[in-house]
Order: structure tokens, then C-alpha cells, then sequence
């Protein structure tokens, strides 16, 4: 069995993920994957050089991820470019370790943590999606708190992703992160006895 899961930035989709994996569910992260593709060395990474400048490259060899959004968050040319880079190998990666999960372990639930996934339209490649909810309000206030940045910037980011009512409204399986940690750890015990996870 396998779920896609997804949220808005900020809403706690990473902290919904540990809670599945502590539970005993495998987990193919698309953040981790999208790091590896930029990896020192890799072809990724030369094509992103290649389009966005050389001065995205740390001393050690490694992409300055934070210069990279900043040039990209709120150019949609740039974004669509970095996107059309990015998104091929970063799929493709996670397909094939989600198809290696499940026949490796049938009995387990693979999840795979994507944080963009109806804006990609990937919600076909899995079995049901589980959406990590809080209202923008609250997303707005952790985003500004997490990544010390403003109002305006936070807005940005917001803006670059589907509003999260509308994921909301698109879910399988909802779990609103807006309480507290043990009332979001109680919907994630419902969900995983309703299927009857072990």
C-alpha cells in the first residue's frame, strides 16, 4: 500500500511523515531525493549552473540552495526553467524507490512525502493522498517563525504553491496539524487503525 503525502509549506507534513515512519511505514522523501539530484558532481547539477549562474556554487561544490530560491521565488520564467530541470529525475527517482519499497515490503505502507504534489499532478501515481492541514493564517505565522523571514517574503512562498483549502478539499485522507502534537498524533493513530497497519 502506498500514500502520497503533501500539504501547504510550513503546515507540518515532515513532523505527520515521522509519526507514519515511527509507526513502522517506509518513507521516500522528495526533499531528500531533490538534494540528491544537485549532488557535487551531478549532471542536475551542471545543467542548474549551467542556467542560473556560477555564483549558486558553494566553495565545497555544492548548490547555495537559499541564493537559488531567492532568484527563482517570484520570477515564474526562472522557476518553470529550474522546475523543467529539477522535476524529471526527482519523479523518476522517486517512482522507482517506491516500486522497490512496495515489492521489497508488501505488508508495509510506503509513503512518499511530496510537497508539491497536486500542483505536479502526481496524485494518480498513488493509492489515496493525505493532506497535513492548517489554516493560511497559521501556515503564514509558522513560515515567517521557521525561516525568520517577513510577511512579505512568507506571502511569496505562500503564493507559489495551491492554496491549502484547495488541497484540503482535495484529500483522501485529511489531518489538520492546527492543535496541538498529541491531537495530531491521535488522527495519525486513527488513520493508521483504520487500515489496519501493523
Amino acid at each position: 500500500m502506498n500514500i502520497g503525502l503533501t500539504g501547504g509549506i510550513a503546515c507540518g507534513k515532515s513532523t505527520v511523515a515521522d509519526m507514519l515512519v515511527r509507526r513502522g511505514a517506509l518513507l521516500v522523501d522528495a526533499d531528500r531525493i531533490a538534494r540528491e539530484v544537485v549532488m557535487p558532481g551531478t549532471p542536475v547539477l551542471a545543467q542548474v549552473i549551467a542556467r542560473f549562474g556560477e555564483d549558486l556554487l558553494l566553495p565545497d561544490g555544492s548548490l547555495h540552495r537559499k541564493k537559488l530560491g531567492e532568484r527563482v521565488f517570484g520570477n515564474p520564467e526562472a522557476l518553470k526553467d529550474l522546475e523543467g530541470l529539477l522535476h524529471p529525475p526527482i519523479r523518476a527517482a522517486m517512482r522507482e524507490r517506491m516500486r522497490t519499497l512496495e515489492a521489497q515490503h508488501p505488508d508495509k505502507l510506503v509513503v512518499v512525502d511530496v510537497p508539491l504534489l497536486y500542483e505536479s499532478g502526481l496524485q494518480e501515481q498513488y493509492e489515496q493522498v493525505m493532506v497535513v492541514y492548517v489554516p493560511r493564517a497559521v501556515q503564514l505565522q509558522r513560515l515567517m517563525k521557521r525561516d525568520g523571514i517577513d510577511e512579505e517574503a512568507a506571502v511569496r512562498r505562500l503564493q507559489a504553491q495551491w492554496d491549502i483549502e484547495e488541497k484540503r478539499r482535495l484529500a483522501d485522507v485529511l489531518i489538520d496539524n492546527s492543535g496541538t502534537l498529541e491531537e495530531t498524533e491521535l488522527q495519525v493513530q486513527r488513520f493508521w487503525d483504520e487500515r489496519g497497519l501493523s
